[in-house]
C-alpha cells in the first residue's frame, strides 16, 4: 500500500497542509519542520504521486528527446549535458531513437511539456505537416522550417578549419566525411570545405575529398587509410567528427606519420573529449555548453510562451586551437 501525505503528517506530528508545502519546497514553512517532514517522507518510503501533481499544475515537468544514434560520441556528449541542465531546472527527459513522427506521437501520449529533435535526414526529420499540440525544437539545419530550429553553421565552421590551415601555410588541404545528401549538416559541412577552399582560391578535386559513407570510427579508419597512402599525400586534413577522427588517428599510426609533423588535422565536433585524445585535437564548431545551454532555454521558453523563440537561431562556431595542427614546414 502506498504511503500518502497522511501517513507522513501522522508521523511527523504536522498537519496534512504542512507536509504538501514542505513536499513542494515553499518558503512558508520552517527550516527545521521542513527537515523534520522530509526525514519522515524518507523513511516511509513517500513517492509523489507526479500525475496528479500533474493534473493541478498541467505539467509534467518532462521534455522528449528524439535522438538518431546511440554510439556516436559527440551526440551522446551533448545529451549527456543537456540532461544535466534539465535536471538542474528540474525537468525530466526521456529519450527515443525511433522515427520522429512515431517518437512524438509516443511522447504526446506521456503529455510532455515539450520536444527536441536531433534532425539528420531521414527518419529524423519530421514531417511539415504534421500537426502536433506539444511545442517543438529542432537541432539541425535552418531552411523551410515549420518548427523553431537551432543551427550550429557548420558550413561556417568548416570554412573557419580551411582558413587556419591555409593561415599556417598549408595548400594540399583534404576533407574527409560523409558526403551524404539524405544528411542536411553533412551536406553543409562539405559545402563549407568547397566555399573555404574558394575563398583561399585552392583547387578542389576528386584527390581532396574522401567520402567515408559512414560516422563511425571504423569509416574514419578505412577512408583515411585508403586517402593517406597516395602519392599525393594532403598536408592537413579536416574530419567532419569525432568519431570519424578517431579512425584517421588509428590509420596515421599505421602508417608511421606523425601529427602535426606530417599532417595537420582538425576535427568537426567542439566537445572536451577532443584533449582526452592521444593526440589532442584542434577542433570547430560550437562549443557544446553553449549548444546545450541554447537548446533548453529554447525548450523551456517555448513551453512557457509559445511563439516566444524565433524560427531559426544561428549559432558562431569557434576554434580551439591545440597540438594537432601547426604551421606548415
Amino acid at each position: 500500500m502506498s504511503v500518502t501525505i497522511k501517513d507522513i503528517a501522522r508521523e511527523s506530528g504536522v498537519s496534512y497542509s504542512t507536509v504538501s508545502k514542505a513536499l513542494n519546497d515553499s518558503p512558508l514553512v520552517k527550516p527545521d519542520t521542513k527537515k523534520k517532514v522530509l526525514e519522515a517522507a524518507q523513511t516511509l518510503g513517500y513517492s509523489p504521486n507526479f500525475a496528479a501533481k500533474n493534473l493541478v499544475s498541467k505539467k509534467s515537468r518532462t521534455i522528449g528527446l528524439v535522438w538518431p544514434a546511440i554510439d556516436r560520441i559527440a551526440l551522446t556528449a551533448l545529451v549527456s549535458k543537456i540532461n544535466e541542465i534539465v535536471t538542474n531546472k528540474n525537468y525530466f527527459m526521456i529519450l527515443s531513437v525511433n522515427a520522429a513522427d512515431k517518437a512524438v506521437e509516443m511522447f504526446k501520449s506521456f503529455q510532455v511539456d515539450g520536444v527536441m529533435i536531433f534532425e539528420e535526414g531521414g527518419e529524423t526529420q519530421l514531417h511539415s505537416n504534421m500537426a502536433s499540440s506539444v511545442p517543438i525544437l529542432s537541432y539541425g539545419v535552418s531552411g523551410e522550417n515549420a518548427y523553431p530550429i537551432i543551427d550550429v553553421n557548420h558550413n561556417k565552421a568548416i570554412q573557419k578549419a580551411v582558413a587556419h590551415l591555409y593561415d599556417l601555410g598549408h595548400s594540399k588541404i583534404s576533407y574527409i566525411g560523409d558526403i551524404s545528401p539524405c544528411d542536411r549538416r553533412q551536406a553543409e559541412k562539405l559545402k563549407g570545405f568547397h566555399k573555404g577552399m574558394e575563398e583561399a582560391k585552392l583547387p578542389v578535386t576528386e584527390e581532396n575529398i574522401s567520402n567515408t559513407k559512414g560516422l563511425s570510427w571504423y569509416d574514419g579508419y578505412l577512408a583515411a587509410k585508403e586517402l593517406l597512402q597516395n602519392k599525393n599525400r594532403p598536408t592537413a586534413l579536416i574530419s567532419g567528427s569525432y568519431d570519424i577522427s578517431v579512425g584517421i588517428l588509428r590509420a596515421v599510426k599505421e602508417l608511421n606519420l606523425r601529427i602535426p609533423e606530417d599532417l595537420s588535422l582538425i576535427s568537426y565536433d567542439n566537445i572536451p573529449q577532443m584533449a582526452s585524445l592521444e593526440t589532442e585535437l584542434t577542433s570547430v564548431g560550437v562549443p557544446i555548453d553553449l549548444l546545450a545551454d541554447a537548446m533548453v532555454d529554447s525548450l523551456l521558453s517555448l513551453i512557457d510562451q509559445p511563439g516566444s523563440v524565433s524560427l531559426t537561431q544561428m549559432m558562431e562556431p569557434e576554434i580551439v586551437i591545440r597540438k594537432s595542427s601547426a604551421q606548415k614546414k
